[in-house]
C-alpha cells in the first residue's frame, strides 16, 4: 500500500482532501466498520480525477456516500476509501438532476417542494442519489427504474463519461447491471417527474389505506410524502441518531422470489411449521414474491431478538431490520445476519439474501 504522503503527491491535483485512519463507523448507518485512508471529493470534476489517478496506479478503492447500504468489516478497507460528496442538484420544469453525492432524501423533497411529483414514495430512504441506480431503490410501490430518464457514468476501464440510459442497466428487484460490479462510477442521476405535482399512482396497500386512496389512484405528493414519512418513522427505517432501532441498513434482507415449481413446495413447509394460516404473496416477474419480514417472525425470530443484552438485535420495531444497539461489531451482526438466515431455510427451504453490500465480511 502507498504511503499517506505518496497519496497526497498523486492527488496534489485532483482537488480531493485526504484523511488517514478514519474509522469507516463513522460513515455508515449500522456504525460498524475499522479504519481506512479517505479521499473526500466535494465536486464531480475532483471524484473523477480521483478515480482515475488511483486506478492509473493500481490503487484499490471503495466508493462511499451515505453509507446507508453497507456491512464493512471490523479490520476496515485495505486500499482507498473514496467519498462522494459531490452534493448539487438541478430541478427542472419537469424532473431534477442530482449529483452523486446528494442526499436522496432531501432531493425528494426539494422536487415535492418545488411543485413536481412521482419521488414522494420513496422519502426518508437515507444514503445518497447515486446510489439510488445502483441499487434499484424502491418503496411503498415505486421503484427508481420507473422514474429514470439517465444515468451519467465514468467508464473506469476507458476513462469515458457518458449519460446511459435505462435500457443499458439491467434493472431488476433490487438490483441493477451496476450492482457488485467495479467498472463505472455513477456522477449524477436524472428522473422524469409530474410537473402537477400528482404522486405516482398508488399501489402499495398500506400507504394507500392510510391516505384513503384506491389502488392505482393519485394524491399529492406533499401528503403522500408526509403519509410514507409517518409509516417508516413507525418502523424504524427513519435515521434518528437516539434511536438504536435506525442504526441499521434498513431491510437487511430482500424479499425472496421463488420459482413457479417451488412456491407449492414453500408454502406446504410454511403450513407444516406455523399451520394453515395465509401467506402472503405477490407477483414477480419470475416466480413468486414472499413477504421476508413476514418468514422471518414465523421462522420463529421476533422483534428485538436475540435478547435486551445482545450488541446486535432484530429491530424492535420492524424484524427486517438488523440494528446495532451501540456496541456492535461488523463481526456480531454476521453472525446474527447468518442466524436468522439459517433459520429460515431450515424451517421454510427459502434462502434469504442480504441487501447491503458487504466489504471485509463474508456473510
Amino acid at each position: 500500500m502507498v504511503s499517506a504522503d505518496q497519496l497526497r503527491e498523486l492527488l496534489v491535483d485532483s482537488g480531493a482532501r485526504l484523511r488517514e485512519s478514519v474509522r469507516l463507523a463513522e460513515l455508515t448507518t449500522l456504525r460498524v466498520g475499522g479504519p481506512a485512508t479517505v479521499v473526500e471529493c466535494a465536486t464531480t470534476e475532483a471524484l473523477v480525477a480521483t478515480v482515475r489517478t488511483l486506478d492509473t496506479a493500481g490503487i484499490p478503492l471503495l466508493l462511499l456516500a451515505g453509507g446507508s447500504n453497507l456491512l464493512i468489516g471490523d479490520d476496515g478497507f485495505d486500499g482507498v476509501v473514496v467519498l462522494v460528496r459531490n452534493e448539487a442538484v438541478e430541478i427542472g420544469a419537469d424532473g431534477v438532476v442530482a449529483e452523486a453525492g446528494a442526499n436522496w432524501d432531501a432531493v425528494v423533497a426539494a422536487t415535492i417542494e418545488a411543485g413536481l411529483g412521482g419521488l414522494e414514495c420513496l422519502s426518508g430512504i437515507p444514503g445518497s442519489a447515486g446510489a439510488t441506480p445502483v441499487q434499484n431503490v424502491g418503496a411503498y410501490g415505486v421503484e427508481v427504474e420507473s422514474l429514470l430518464r439517465r444515468v451519467r457514468l465514468l467508464d473506469r476501464a476507458s476513462g469515458e463519461i457518458r449519460w446511459v440510459e435505462p435500457a443499458e442497466l439491467g434493472f431488476g428487484y433490487r438490483t441493477s447491471a451496476l450492482k457488485h460490479r467495479d467498472t463505472a462510477v455513477v456522477l449524477a442521476v436524472d428522473f422524469a417527474l409530474n410537473p402537477d405535482g400528482a404522486s405516482a399512482p398508488l399501489r402499495y396497500g398500506e400507504l394507500a389505506n392510510a391516505l384513503g386512496a384506491g389502488n392505482g389512484d393519485s394524491r399529492p405528493a406533499d401528503r403522500v410524502r408526509a403519509a410514507v414519512l409517518k409509516l417508516r418513522a413507525g418502523k424504524g427505517m427513519v435515521l434518528d441518531p437516539d434511536d438504536n432501532d435506525t442504526w441499521s441498513a434498513g431491510s437487511f434482507f430482500t424479499n425472496p422470489v421463488v420459482p413457479h415449481h417451488r412456491v407449492e413446495a414453500v408454502k406446504a413447509a410454511i403450513i407444516a411449521h406455523v399451520g394453515d394460516v395465509t401467506i402472503p404473496t405477490y407477483p414477480a416477474p419470475d416466480g413468486v414474491k414472499f413477504s421476508a419480514g413476514w418468514l422471518i417472525e414465523r421462522a420463529g425470530f421476533a422483534k428485538g431478538f436475540p435478547g435486551p443484552d445482545a450488541p446486535a438485535r432484530l429491530s424492535t420495531k420492524h424484524t427486517l431490520a438488523l440494528t446495532n444497539r451501540g456496541s456492535a461489531t461488523a463481526a456480531d451482526l454476521v453472525a446474527l445476519a447468518r442466524t436468522v438466515r439459517d433459520g429460515v431455510a431450515e424451517r421454510f427451504g427459502i434462502r434469504l439474501e442480504p441487501e447491503p453490500v458487504p466489504i471485509g465480511v463474508d456473510l
